[in-house]
């Protein structure tokens, strides 16, 4: 691991020469618990399509949690997640040294916990209906995505913010499309 950041808090800084962490392992995950949130407790660790395993990891615990939090607990939940998720993702982010890592998946978590607690209740179809649509707009980012993809890339607290933002708004578009769907 890298020294901490300076005063800027911007990364790299000049003279750096350590090289970006494309494919984050174990030891990476628990080196700070920063990086265990952002990478979605090791679903991010994923080779292939980390993005789709965080968001299924997002699934199995909605499902695990679902009994036992009321609609204040999902929403004191989702809300906390967020400035957490947003510190944890900002962090990972600079120590990886990559703006958005695919394997940080902490945004596809809460984005998809905010998609299942808003459609709830639904049936396993509905929720696989959202599934399908929450990648599908996350992958493909046009739009509002897009916009939210772009505007705030980069390091420090405005990018760990992009890097949640993107997925909130493909969790919007998600809820609009079940929401015309259901009506």
């Amino acid at each position: 691991m890298s020294e901490p950041l300076d005063a800027t808090n911007t990364w790299p800084r000049a003279g750096d020469t350590a090289p970006p962490l494309h494919h984050p392992g174990w030891a990476f995950l628990f080196s700070h618990p920063a990086h265990f949130i952002a990478l979605g407790a090791g679903s991010g660790l994923a080779r292939l399509a980390p993005g789709t395993v965080g968001t299924l990891w997002a699934w199995a615990a909605f499902l695990l949690l679902q009994p036992f939090l009321s609609d204040a607990g999902w929403a004191v939940l989702i809300g906390v997640g967020t400035l957490v998720g947003w510190w944890a993702c900002t962090v990972t982010a600079q120590h990886m040294r990559i703006a958005d890592s695919s394997h940080i998946v902490w945004d596809e978590v809460i984005a998809f916990w905010l998609v299942l607690w808003l459609v709830s209740p639904t049936d396993l179809w509905g929720q696989l209906y959202a599934f399908t649509l929450f990648r599908l707009f996350d992958a493909v980012k046009f739009g509002p995505m897009a916009w939210a993809d772009q505007r705030f890339k980069g390091f420090g607290p405005r990018g760990g913010f992009g890097i949640l933002l993107d997925d909130f708004a493909a969790a919007f578009c998600t809820v609009l499309v079940v929401a015309a769907w259901r009506y």
